[in-house]
């Protein structure tokens, strides 16, 4: 079955990594359907916060709720997400944050920027 849906380029920071994904499909699927490596992947549903990514270029559609547990409206407003809540709308650019960060960037000459830590 071929996909019809319009597609926009996503480029992983990190890794200089590119996929196509589908508007209307989540960050993570169209890394997923392509069977491509790049954002960790957890539970896919938004509820462990392993896939955070923050935007840097770019603009995203909610798709579900995103847990505050994982995501604080703080970090938000700063680009963070879960790749698995958001769709891309145009072209996106984003970096891995979250859990994963140390294990993903080991090697990689960029490093992703940790979440600000707020009380």
């Amino acid at each position: 079955m071929f996909d019809f849906r319009p597609k926009v380029q996503v480029t992983i920071e990190q890794t200089g990594e590119c996929y196509p994904c589908a508007v209307g499909e989540s960050l993570l699927k169209g890394m997923l359907r392509l069977g491509r490596k790049g954002i960790p992947v957890g539970c896919v549903n938004g509820g462990c916060g392993v896939c955070k990514v923050r935007i840097l270029q770019g603009k995203t559609e909610v798709l579900g709720p995103v847990s505050r547990a994982h995501v604080t409206e703080s970090e938000e407003a700063q680009g963070y997400t879960l790749a698995c809540r958001v769709g891309p709308t145009c072209e996106v650019k984003l970096e891995v944050a979250g859990k994963m960060i140390k294990p993903f960037s080991k090697g990689f000459p960029g490093q992703a920027t940790p979440p600000a830590i707020t009380k």
